[in-house]
């Protein structure tokens, strides 16, 4: 894919799941890679296994007051970012009647306020170069919800009410946004999903178990960026639960009280 060679792609979440299949597939491609995550050890393993320049640049998306900062350092790694792969995030697994409101509030703070924020810093450069891609790792439960997920989906929903707006703001100004909903992909993202109290899960879903390969699901993002898609649905039969929920709500409904979604 010529389309990839030689431009700056910066990818948050690349510790591993999509964000790390991601950079793989890129790095085949000769993508200059910028790499950010919480585990700079992780980081740097990855970085090992890619024959492309790269650049690794660790921190947390809960840190507001860093991601000013985090922006410059990532532009002054190869003095330019054509794509912004905005990846990082948080699931969880609970009810919403046993979930204490910090859990709520953590999910927002690191799938949407920081998500939000690493794009409005990084915007300008954008706006000055006149050119630039926004990839936001949204879900299918940004489309509709179900049990065990009522905060995560929340914070998914409100990254397509942002993220829709800002494409209509952007129209005209060479500045694309595509916004990616995976189901359920086989990584470890229940693993590190968060419980009612805010600890970890710890242990996999059997439905993110038998889910698509983290590959194949990069191998989908790298065509739908290429394509400059608007919003791309990537998973198994679960993709059909959005076309369900907007044209048989009702059917919908009755569907997901029974659904195995973990």
């Amino acid at each position: 894919m010529t389309f990839f060679r030689n431009k700056v792609v910066w990818i948050t979440g690349a510790t591993s799941g999509i964000g790390e299949a991601v950079a793989k597939k890129l790095a085949d491609n000769g993508t200059r890679l910028i790499l950010s995550g919480r585990n700079v050890g992780k980081l740097q393993k990855l970085r090992e296994t890619l024959s492309t320049s790269v650049e690794i640049l660790p921190f947390d998306l809960s840190d507001a007051r860093s991601i000013p900062g985090v922006v410059d350092q990532a532009v002054s790694a190869f003095g330019q970012i054509d794509i912004l792969v905005n990846n990082g995030g948080v699931s969880q697994r609970s009810l919403a009647e046993d979930t204490d409101i910090a859990v709520d509030r953590k999910l927002m703070e690191v799938n949407y306020f920081g998500n939000i924020a690493l794009t409005k810093n990084l915007l300008p450069h954008f706006l000055e170069r006149k050119e630039g891609h926004i990839v936001v790792i949204s879900s299918l439960v940004g489309k509709f919800s179900t049990p065990y997920r009522t905060g995560y989906s929340a914070s998914k929903h409100a990254l397509h009410g942002f993220y829709d707006g800002l494409r209509a703001e952007l129209a005209d100004r060479n500045i694309f946004i595509t916004i990616i909903c995976p189901g359920f992909i086989n990584t470890g993202v229940s693993m590190n999903a968060l419980t009612a109290s805010g600890e970890l899960l710890g242990k996999m879903d059997e439905r993110t178990a038998n889910g698509m390969e983290p590959a194949e699901c990069a191998r989908r993002i790298c065509k739908s960026i290429r394509q400059r898609k608007r919003e791309v649905y990537i998973g198994k039969s679960e993709v059909w639960g959005v076309y369900l929920k907007r044209f048989f709500p009702g059917l919908f409904s009755r569907y997901v009280r029974k659904a195995k979604v973990r």
